[in-house]
């Protein structure tokens, strides 16, 4: 990013002024949505409706099952029923295949179904042979296995499976593997009755929280989508940001914020923010790589967001056996520390580049579109609010899509007529089945793990190289929590950590609710890693930069808020940020502050300027400043050393705003 700081202030300008993104580049972006969610069939005529009905029965089979009791076997058969089913019609064997619908999709959706329907016809008679399964149940439980396997690759790509078979190995080959990883071994035919018959295996509490939470949250999406909620909340961002150097930085945080809550996907978010704000950023002086990097943090944050955050949250509360409602509680603070930051790196951007200010003229002001669009606000609203009042998270979503679509009719041209509400159910069950099909592959993985005991192994080998310390114990599950998100989705990378390397740290004391949570933080990595940072590199394809200076850039505005996860592991009243009930609201606060103190001197450090351009004394300081603020408890008396730290940083701006004549100028 290089503009001249002289530069006077551009003229308002409407979006259309600005110039579209190239629709080649658009196209090209949403190849890392497929990469994410998968390559779709696109199917028209007579079986595209055909898919069409499927779907939306789908739909409303979850929203049925929401409002009234299914018991538990049929909602996660039916789940994983619908999903193959779709699956296999949607998601080609390969992406030249997507023209149409082959005999051999046809065939492997029937059997799918017939797998389910086999084990919903079973009865408690199916379920009580599962330790000793007879040879029919063994040959269409491994039928099964394997078309769920194969859907998966479809939908997600080829790791996951991979990952999966090699769970499946080592439940075989136990008693032939060297200690530490030795166990007693299980063959093939107790192995697919646990991960076919039982509601540990396959079928369970990923796959619970898939079929309870996570698809009605997509269908939830997919009706603000058709409502023309995600327009208005980007309307609104940039009339409420407009008009000043650090305008189009602070737009794209603000909306990835709005529309990252609903949408809860990092690269859909990125690449519907990025086709708008893209144009303005580029007129505001930001470079290629530097706007894709920020807008690849801000779509990051779609997955950190309440009151929806990413599918993986869903799974925290069924993990730790609490309500959705508590995390949401808990991940509130540090959204709003994650987001700090970002605000923090795009203020010093404005200042370091003496960024352009970028006023975008809208049909109507401020206040016109809060009255003409403002109920939009209103089911994200009601989300929280039917869970506060003691409705299920199951139920506050049903009638946070009941509200969403009665307020729709408010207008006419947001109205959810017959039309849209079929497109919107239909789109809410076809977007859920990548994270279904995750799910219930990840399943495999946890019957094995449950099976085995390998969490607790795991986790006693990761103790034993840290020596016992605990600082090295998160060091290391972060490492491993980071590698495996290289490779599979947040969701998958979340689960696989969550059985097996949770519990290195909950053996050194470490809250639970606070080891998951720190797994979550370091899973959402993912979205910014490469080689498989989709985030960066769909935002390059719109930018035009370059993929992995793009990811470098994305790094660097994420960077500082990441330290926050260390914070509620290491810090005594570090679980303060998570609003943990044992803390009062002084340590809340207190630890909210310091540690947002903190983030804005690593910020500054990161971008090598503060009031101006940093000598590399000052940046050193400002690094020892906010690590001090962040972490003073690794040291010795946190008040002590959270001050010190606080010091050196005032001493810093203090020695930059003398040395500068007390004047904040930019100068490249």
């Amino acid at each position: 990013m290089s503009t001249n700081p002289e530069m006077p202030a551009t003229a308002p300008t409407t979006l259309e002024a600005l110039g579209p993104v190239d629709e080649a580049a658009l196209r090209e972006a949403e190849k890392f949505i497929e990469a994410e969610e998968g390559a779709v069939n696109r199917m028209g005529g007579w079986i595209g409706q055909a898919i069409a009905a499927v779907a939306i029965a789908m739909s409303l089979f979850h929203l049925y099952a929401a409002y009234a009791i299914v018991p538990t076997q049929e909602l996660r058969y039916g789940h994983v029923g619908f999903t193959l089913f779709l699956t296999f019609l949607l998601f080609p064997i390969a992406a030249r295949f997507r023209d149409r619908i082959r005999w051999w999709d046809v065939i492997l959706a029937i059997v799918s179904v017939g797998a389910i329907a086999y084990a919903l016809l079973g009865g408690d008679d199916f379920t009580d042979r599962a330790t000793m399964p007879d040879s029919q149940d063994w040959v269409v439980g491994m039928v099964f296995i394997v078309l769920l396997l194969e859907a998966t690759r479809r939908s997600t790509g080829i790791v996951m499976p991979i990952v999966s078979v090699l769970f499946v190995a080592y439940a075989l080959l136990g008693p032939h593997l060297p200690a530490p990883w030795t166990h007693r071994g299980y063959d093939l035919h107790r192995l697919v009755g646990h991960l076919y018959m039982t509601l540990e295996g396959i079928f369970g509490v990923a796959v619970d929280v898939s079929a309870t939470l996570i698809i009605l949250f997509t269908i939830y999406s997919a009706f603000l989508q058709h409502s023309g909620a995600g327009k208005f909340f980007i309307d609104f961002t940039l009339k409420l940001m407009g008009g000043k150097p650090n305008s189009a930085g602070r737009t794209v945080v603000l909306s990835s914020f709005l529309l990252g809550g609903p949408s809860g996907s990092g690269v859909a978010t990125t690449v519907m923010i990025g086709s708008v704000a893209y144009p303005m950023m580029k007129k505001a002086g930001f470079s290629q790589n530097a706007a894709g990097g920020l807008l690849a943090a801000g779509g990051l944050g779609a997955i950190l967001s309440p009151p929806v955050l990413g599918a993986a949250a869903f799974l925290i509360a069924e993990f730790l056996k609490i309500s959705y409602l508590d995390v949401i509680w808990m991940a509130t603070i540090p959204t709003i520390l994650y987001y700090l930051s970002l605000l923090f790196m795009v203020e010093l951007d404005a200042k370091k580049f003496g960024a352009r200010p970028v006023e975008v003229l809208t049909q109507d002001t401020l206040g016109g579109l809060l009255r003409k669009y403002g109920f939009h606000f209103a089911s994200l609203i009601a989300v929280v609010v039917f869970m506060l009042i003691g409705y299920s998270p199951m139920l506050s979503v049903f009638y946070a899509i009941v509200t969403a679509i009665v307020l729709s009719f408010l207008r006419k041209d947001t109205a959810l007529v017959p039309r849209k509400m079929a497109q919107s159910l239909k789109d809410g069950s076809i977007q859920a089945l990548s994270t279904a099909t995750t799910c219930a592959s990840a399943g495999i993985i946890v019957g094995v793990v449950t099976l085995t005991g390998l969490g607790l192994k795991f986790s006693s080998i990761v103790i034993e190289y840290a020596g016992g310390s605990l600082f090295l114990t998160a060091i290391y599950t972060a490492l491993i929590v980071w590698v495996i998100g290289l490779a599979v989705p947040v969701t998958a990378s979340y689960i696989i950590c969550a059985v097996i390397a949770a519990p290195a740290l909950t053996k050194l004391g470490v809250p639970d609710f606070a080891a998951h949570m720190f797994i979550f933080y370091y899973a959402v990595l993912s979205e910014v890693s490469p080689p498989t940072a989709l985030s960066p590199f769909a935002a390059a394809a719109i930018t035009g930069g370059d993929p992995y200076k793009t990811t470098l850039q994305s790094w660097k505005y994420t960077l500082p808020a990441f330290l926050v996860p260390f914070v509620f592991v290491l810090d005594p009243l570090g679980t303060a940020i998570l609003m943990d009930q044992k803390d009062t609201w002084l340590e809340i606060v207190y630890m909210t502050l310091r540690t947002a103190v903190g983030l804005a001197a690593l910020a500054a450090a990161c971008q090598g300027w503060a009031v101006v351009r940093t000598t590399f004394v000052e940046r050193g300081l400002l690094i020892v400043a906010g690590l001090l603020m962040v972490f003073p408890s690794l040291i010795g008396n946190a008040e002590l050393v959270a001050a010190i730290g606080l010091v050196l940083a005032i001493a810093v701006i203090v020695v930059q705003r003398l040395k500068n004549g007390g004047r904040a100028t930019a100068t490249a």
